[in-house]
Protein backbone atom coordinates (compact mmCIF):
# COMPACT_ATOMS: atom_id res chain seq x y z
CA UNK A 1 0.00 0.00 0.00
CA UNK A 2 1.10 3.54 -0.62
CA UNK A 3 3.18 5.16 2.11
CA UNK A 4 1.28 7.68 4.18
CA UNK A 5 -2.10 6.10 3.57
CA UNK A 6 -4.56 6.11 6.47
CA UNK A 7 -5.83 2.60 7.15
CA UNK A 8 -9.21 1.84 8.67
CA UNK A 9 -9.11 -0.93 11.28
CA UNK A 10 -11.74 -2.21 13.69
CA UNK A 11 -10.53 -2.17 17.29
CA UNK A 12 -12.11 -4.53 19.82
CA UNK A 13 -10.60 -3.64 23.24
CA UNK A 14 -12.02 -6.79 24.82
CA UNK A 15 -12.57 -7.81 28.44
CA UNK A 16 -10.34 -7.93 31.49
CA UNK A 17 -6.84 -6.72 30.59
CA UNK A 18 -7.90 -6.34 26.96
CA UNK A 19 -8.33 -2.54 27.00
CA UNK A 20 -4.92 -2.09 28.61
CA UNK A 21 -2.96 -4.23 26.16
CA UNK A 22 -4.83 -3.02 23.06
CA UNK A 23 -4.25 0.59 24.13
CA UNK A 24 -0.54 -0.26 24.34
CA UNK A 25 -0.63 -1.72 20.84
CA UNK A 26 -2.40 1.34 19.45
CA UNK A 27 0.20 3.62 21.03
CA UNK A 28 3.07 1.61 19.57
CA UNK A 29 1.52 1.63 16.09
CA UNK A 30 1.25 5.42 16.33
CA UNK A 31 4.90 5.62 17.45
CA UNK A 32 5.83 3.60 14.36
CA UNK A 33 4.36 6.39 12.24
CA UNK A 34 1.49 4.42 10.68
CA UNK A 35 -1.78 6.33 10.31
CA UNK A 36 -4.74 4.21 11.39
CA UNK A 37 -8.33 5.28 11.87
CA UNK A 38 -9.54 2.96 14.62
CA UNK A 39 -13.23 2.04 14.74
CA UNK A 40 -13.76 0.99 18.37
CA UNK A 41 -16.38 -1.68 18.99
CA UNK A 42 -17.44 -3.62 22.09
CA UNK A 43 -18.10 -7.35 22.29
CA UNK A 44 -18.13 -10.16 24.82
CA UNK A 45 -18.87 -9.57 28.49
CA UNK A 46 -18.80 -5.78 28.21
CA UNK A 47 -21.49 -5.86 25.55
CA UNK A 48 -23.61 -8.29 27.57
CA UNK A 49 -23.25 -6.14 30.70
CA UNK A 50 -24.55 -3.18 28.71
CA UNK A 51 -27.63 -5.20 27.77
CA UNK A 52 -26.47 -6.11 24.31
CA UNK A 53 -25.45 -9.15 22.33
CA UNK A 54 -21.98 -10.64 22.94
CA UNK A 55 -21.37 -10.31 19.19
CA UNK A 56 -23.16 -7.06 18.27
CA UNK A 57 -24.30 -6.40 14.74
CA UNK A 58 -22.44 -3.08 14.83
CA UNK A 59 -19.18 -4.97 15.28
CA UNK A 60 -19.95 -7.30 12.39
CA UNK A 61 -20.77 -4.34 10.14
CA UNK A 62 -17.54 -2.62 11.15
CA UNK A 63 -15.36 -5.59 10.19
CA UNK A 64 -17.25 -5.98 6.92
CA UNK A 65 -16.29 -2.37 6.16
CA UNK A 66 -12.67 -2.46 7.30
CA UNK A 67 -11.87 -6.13 6.53
CA UNK A 68 -9.35 -6.15 9.39
CA UNK A 69 -9.43 -5.92 13.18
CA UNK A 70 -7.17 -5.84 16.22
CA UNK A 71 -8.82 -7.62 19.13
CA UNK A 72 -8.22 -7.91 22.85
CA UNK A 73 -9.14 -11.09 24.74
CA UNK A 74 -12.85 -11.75 25.21
CA UNK A 75 -14.40 -13.58 28.16
CA UNK A 76 -16.21 -16.86 27.64
CA UNK A 77 -17.77 -18.58 30.63
CA UNK A 78 -16.80 -22.18 31.29
CA UNK A 79 -19.45 -24.89 31.51
CA UNK A 80 -23.16 -25.00 30.82
CA UNK A 81 -24.09 -21.37 31.46
CA UNK A 82 -23.20 -18.23 29.60
CA UNK A 83 -22.95 -17.22 25.98
CA UNK A 84 -21.03 -19.12 23.31
CA UNK A 85 -17.46 -18.16 22.54
CA UNK A 86 -17.35 -14.85 20.66
CA UNK A 87 -13.93 -15.82 19.35
CA UNK A 88 -15.35 -18.92 17.68
CA UNK A 89 -18.34 -16.94 16.37
CA UNK A 90 -16.07 -14.31 14.81
CA UNK A 91 -13.99 -16.97 13.06
CA UNK A 92 -17.09 -18.60 11.63
CA UNK A 93 -18.80 -15.35 10.67
CA UNK A 94 -15.82 -14.15 8.64
CA UNK A 95 -14.53 -17.58 7.58
CA UNK A 96 -11.19 -16.99 9.28
CA UNK A 97 -10.04 -20.49 8.51
CA UNK A 98 -6.39 -20.15 9.48
CA UNK A 99 -5.04 -19.39 12.94
CA UNK A 100 -1.37 -18.43 12.64
CA UNK A 101 0.82 -18.28 15.75
CA UNK A 102 4.56 -17.62 15.38
CA UNK A 103 6.52 -19.04 18.32
CA UNK A 104 10.04 -17.73 18.75
CA UNK A 105 12.44 -16.79 21.52
CA UNK A 106 12.86 -13.16 22.46
CA UNK A 107 16.29 -12.22 23.75
CA UNK A 108 16.00 -11.35 27.42
CA UNK A 109 12.96 -13.55 28.08
CA UNK A 110 13.91 -16.45 30.32
CA UNK A 111 12.98 -19.87 28.92
CA UNK A 112 14.25 -23.43 29.04
CA UNK A 113 15.08 -23.50 25.33
CA UNK A 114 16.97 -21.17 23.02
CA UNK A 115 16.64 -20.85 19.28
CA UNK A 116 12.97 -21.84 19.13
CA UNK A 117 11.48 -20.57 15.86
CA UNK A 118 8.37 -22.43 14.78
CA UNK A 119 4.92 -21.53 13.48
CA UNK A 120 1.62 -23.13 14.46
CA UNK A 121 -0.95 -23.25 11.65
CA UNK A 122 -4.29 -24.26 13.11
CA UNK A 123 -7.51 -24.99 11.22
CA UNK A 124 -9.96 -22.51 12.68
CA UNK A 125 -13.53 -23.32 11.62
CA UNK A 126 -14.52 -26.91 12.40
CA UNK A 127 -13.51 -29.99 14.47
CA UNK A 128 -15.06 -30.15 17.96
CA UNK A 129 -15.31 -26.35 17.83
CA UNK A 130 -18.26 -26.74 15.47
CA UNK A 131 -20.34 -26.64 18.66
CA UNK A 132 -22.52 -29.64 17.81
CA UNK A 133 -23.25 -31.31 21.13
CA UNK A 134 -26.30 -32.63 22.91
CA UNK A 135 -27.45 -34.80 25.77
CA UNK A 136 -28.45 -38.22 24.50
CA UNK A 137 -29.47 -39.55 27.93
CA UNK A 138 -29.25 -38.36 31.53
CA UNK A 139 -25.59 -38.15 32.36
CA UNK A 140 -24.52 -38.82 28.76
CA UNK A 141 -23.42 -35.98 26.44
CA UNK A 142 -22.26 -36.36 22.86
CA UNK A 143 -20.00 -33.85 21.06
CA UNK A 144 -19.55 -34.20 17.31
CA UNK A 145 -16.15 -33.79 15.68
CA UNK A 146 -16.54 -32.42 12.16
CA UNK A 147 -13.65 -32.75 9.69
CA UNK A 148 -14.19 -31.97 6.01
CA UNK A 149 -11.96 -32.44 2.98
CA UNK A 150 -12.55 -28.84 1.92
CA UNK A 151 -11.33 -27.32 5.20
CA UNK A 152 -8.48 -29.80 5.54
CA UNK A 153 -7.14 -29.13 2.04
CA UNK A 154 -7.53 -25.39 2.53
CA UNK A 155 -5.52 -25.25 5.76
CA UNK A 156 -2.85 -27.57 4.36
CA UNK A 157 -2.54 -25.33 1.32
CA UNK A 158 -2.17 -22.32 3.61
CA UNK A 159 0.58 -24.05 5.62
CA UNK A 160 2.61 -25.02 2.56
CA UNK A 161 2.18 -21.63 0.90
CA UNK A 162 3.28 -19.94 4.11
CA UNK A 163 6.30 -22.23 4.35
CA UNK A 164 7.21 -21.49 0.73
CA UNK A 165 6.81 -17.71 1.10
CA UNK A 166 8.72 -17.52 4.37
CA UNK A 167 11.42 -19.96 3.20
CA UNK A 168 10.56 -22.53 5.84
CA UNK A 169 11.98 -26.00 5.40
CA UNK A 170 9.39 -28.41 6.79
CA UNK A 171 5.67 -28.92 7.49
CA UNK A 172 4.63 -31.41 10.18
CA UNK A 173 1.00 -32.59 10.21
CA UNK A 174 -0.10 -33.49 13.74
CA UNK A 175 -2.95 -35.94 14.21
CA UNK A 176 -4.53 -38.85 16.11
CA UNK A 177 -5.41 -40.96 13.06
CA UNK A 178 -4.35 -44.13 14.86
CA UNK A 179 -7.54 -43.76 16.93
CA UNK A 180 -9.79 -41.43 14.91
CA UNK A 181 -9.20 -43.23 11.65
CA UNK A 182 -11.93 -41.54 9.61
CA UNK A 183 -11.79 -37.92 10.80
CA UNK A 184 -8.05 -37.54 11.37
CA UNK A 185 -7.46 -39.98 8.53
CA UNK A 186 -9.25 -37.58 6.17
CA UNK A 187 -7.20 -34.66 7.49
CA UNK A 188 -3.98 -36.57 6.81
CA UNK A 189 -5.09 -37.70 3.35
CA UNK A 190 -5.74 -34.09 2.38
CA UNK A 191 -2.40 -32.94 3.81
CA UNK A 192 -0.60 -35.63 1.82
CA UNK A 193 -2.33 -34.56 -1.39
CA UNK A 194 -1.24 -30.97 -0.90
CA UNK A 195 2.30 -31.95 0.15
CA UNK A 196 2.89 -33.63 -3.21
CA UNK A 197 2.65 -30.22 -4.89
CA UNK A 198 5.55 -28.87 -2.80
CA UNK A 199 8.49 -31.23 -3.36
CA UNK A 200 10.93 -28.62 -2.03
CA UNK A 201 9.37 -28.70 1.44
CA UNK A 202 9.87 -31.66 3.76
CA UNK A 203 6.59 -33.19 4.90
CA UNK A 204 6.22 -35.38 7.98
CA UNK A 205 3.48 -36.60 10.31
CA UNK A 206 3.37 -37.07 14.08
CA UNK A 207 0.72 -38.40 16.44
CA UNK A 208 -0.32 -35.52 18.70
CA UNK A 209 0.78 -37.05 22.02
CA UNK A 210 4.23 -37.85 20.63
CA UNK A 211 4.39 -34.36 19.08
CA UNK A 212 3.77 -32.79 22.50
CA UNK A 213 6.55 -34.85 24.04
CA UNK A 214 8.92 -34.00 21.20
CA UNK A 215 8.13 -30.30 21.55
CA UNK A 216 9.17 -30.21 25.18
CA UNK A 217 12.26 -32.33 24.52
CA UNK A 218 13.62 -31.03 21.19
CA UNK A 219 11.57 -28.09 19.84
CA UNK A 220 14.33 -27.19 17.39
CA UNK A 221 13.31 -30.09 15.13
CA UNK A 222 10.03 -28.32 14.24
CA UNK A 223 9.31 -25.61 11.71
CA UNK A 224 5.67 -25.30 10.56
CA UNK A 225 3.10 -27.30 12.50
CA UNK A 226 -0.17 -28.12 10.72
CA UNK A 227 -3.04 -29.06 13.04
CA UNK A 228 -6.76 -29.50 13.32
CA UNK A 229 -8.63 -27.00 15.47
CA UNK A 230 -8.56 -28.62 18.91
CA UNK A 231 -5.01 -29.94 18.67
CA UNK A 232 -3.88 -26.55 17.39
CA UNK A 233 -5.45 -24.76 20.33
CA UNK A 234 -3.67 -27.00 22.83
CA UNK A 235 -0.31 -27.27 21.06
CA UNK A 236 -0.06 -23.53 20.41
CA UNK A 237 -0.32 -22.82 24.15
CA UNK A 238 2.16 -25.59 24.91
CA UNK A 239 4.52 -24.06 22.36
CA UNK A 240 4.13 -20.62 23.93
CA UNK A 241 5.47 -22.15 27.14
CA UNK A 242 8.70 -22.94 25.31
CA UNK A 243 9.49 -19.25 24.81
CA UNK A 244 8.28 -17.60 28.01
CA UNK A 245 4.50 -17.87 27.98
CA UNK A 246 1.41 -16.41 26.37
CA UNK A 247 2.49 -12.86 27.16
CA UNK A 248 5.01 -12.87 24.31
CA UNK A 249 3.15 -14.79 21.58
CA UNK A 250 1.11 -13.00 18.86
CA UNK A 251 -1.70 -14.45 16.79
CA UNK A 252 -3.60 -13.90 13.55
CA UNK A 253 -6.93 -15.25 12.32
CA UNK A 254 -6.85 -15.14 8.55
CA UNK A 255 -9.39 -15.74 5.80
CA UNK A 256 -9.73 -14.92 2.14
CA UNK A 257 -11.31 -11.49 2.70
CA UNK A 258 -10.98 -10.73 6.41
CA UNK A 259 -8.34 -10.87 9.14
CA UNK A 260 -8.41 -10.44 12.92
CA UNK A 261 -5.21 -10.08 14.92
CA UNK A 262 -5.02 -10.83 18.63
CA UNK A 263 -2.80 -11.83 21.51
CA UNK A 264 -3.44 -15.45 22.37
CA UNK A 265 -3.71 -15.00 26.15
CA UNK A 266 -6.90 -14.68 28.16
CA UNK A 267 -8.64 -11.82 29.95
CA UNK A 268 -6.78 -12.24 33.29
CA UNK A 269 -9.57 -10.54 35.31
CA UNK A 270 -7.53 -10.84 38.52
CA UNK A 271 -5.07 -8.19 37.29
CA UNK A 272 -7.40 -6.11 35.10
CA UNK A 273 -7.02 -2.39 35.73
CA UNK A 274 -3.82 -2.74 37.75
CA UNK A 275 -1.42 -1.73 34.96
CA UNK A 276 0.72 -4.86 35.32
CA UNK A 277 -0.40 -6.83 32.23
CA UNK A 278 2.24 -7.75 29.68
CA UNK A 279 1.49 -5.85 26.43
CA UNK A 280 4.12 -7.64 24.31
CA UNK A 281 1.79 -10.22 22.74
CA UNK A 282 -0.72 -7.52 21.74
CA UNK A 283 2.05 -5.31 20.36
CA UNK A 284 3.53 -8.16 18.32
CA UNK A 285 0.03 -8.97 17.06
CA UNK A 286 -0.19 -5.35 15.91
CA UNK A 287 3.10 -5.92 14.08
CA UNK A 288 1.49 -8.83 12.23
CA UNK A 289 -1.44 -6.53 11.44
CA UNK A 290 0.92 -3.91 9.99
CA UNK A 291 2.51 -6.53 7.77
CA UNK A 292 -0.94 -7.57 6.59
CA UNK A 293 -1.72 -3.93 5.72
CA UNK A 294 1.42 -3.71 3.61
CA UNK A 295 3.34 -1.64 6.18
CA UNK A 296 6.20 -4.12 6.23
CA UNK A 297 8.93 -1.63 7.19
CA UNK A 298 6.92 -0.37 10.16
CA UNK A 299 6.11 -3.96 11.17
CA UNK A 300 9.80 -4.83 11.18
CA UNK A 301 10.58 -1.72 13.23
CA UNK A 302 7.99 -2.66 15.85
CA UNK A 303 9.41 -6.18 16.08
CA UNK A 304 12.93 -4.78 16.43
CA UNK A 305 11.86 -2.26 19.08
CA UNK A 306 10.21 -5.00 21.15
CA UNK A 307 13.31 -7.18 20.91
CA UNK A 308 15.56 -4.25 21.82
CA UNK A 309 13.56 -3.24 24.90
CA UNK A 310 13.05 -6.78 26.19
CA UNK A 311 16.64 -7.72 25.40
CA UNK A 312 18.08 -4.90 27.51
CA UNK A 313 16.21 -6.29 30.50
CA UNK A 314 15.28 -2.97 32.09
CA UNK A 315 11.58 -3.11 31.26
CA UNK A 316 9.83 -6.37 32.02
CA UNK A 317 6.41 -7.04 33.47
CA UNK A 318 6.16 -9.39 36.41
CA UNK A 319 5.24 -12.46 34.32
CA UNK A 320 8.72 -12.11 32.79
CA UNK A 321 10.43 -11.70 36.14
CA UNK A 322 10.41 -7.90 36.30
CA UNK A 323 8.46 -5.16 38.04
CA UNK A 324 7.63 -2.83 35.13
CA UNK A 325 4.08 -1.68 34.49
CA UNK A 326 2.19 -2.03 31.24
CA UNK A 327 2.73 1.69 30.70
CA UNK A 328 6.48 1.45 31.37
CA UNK A 329 6.98 -1.27 28.77
CA UNK A 330 4.79 0.47 26.21
CA UNK A 331 6.57 3.80 26.60
CA UNK A 332 9.99 2.14 26.36
CA UNK A 333 9.02 0.51 23.07
CA UNK A 334 7.65 3.82 21.83
CA UNK A 335 10.94 5.56 22.66
CA UNK A 336 12.88 2.85 20.85
CA UNK A 337 10.74 3.41 17.75
CA UNK A 338 11.27 7.18 17.84
CA UNK A 339 15.02 6.98 18.48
Amino acid sequence: MARGRTHRVTLIPGDGIGPEVTTAAVEVVAAAGVEIEWDRQVAGAKSVEAGGDPLPEALIRSIRRTHVALKGPLATRVGRTGFRSVNVALRKTFDLYSNLRPIRNLRGVRSVFKGVDLVVVRENTEDLYSGIEHQIAPGVVESVKVITAKASRRIAQFAFEYAKREKRRKVTAIHKANIMKLSDGLFLACARQVAKRYPGIVYEELIVDNACMQLVLHPGQFDVLLLENLYGDIVSDLSAGLVGGLGVVPGANLGTRYAIFEAVHGTAPDIAGTNVANPIAAILSASLLLRHLGETAAAARVQAAVESVVGRGRHRTRDLGGQSSTTDVTQAIGRALRA
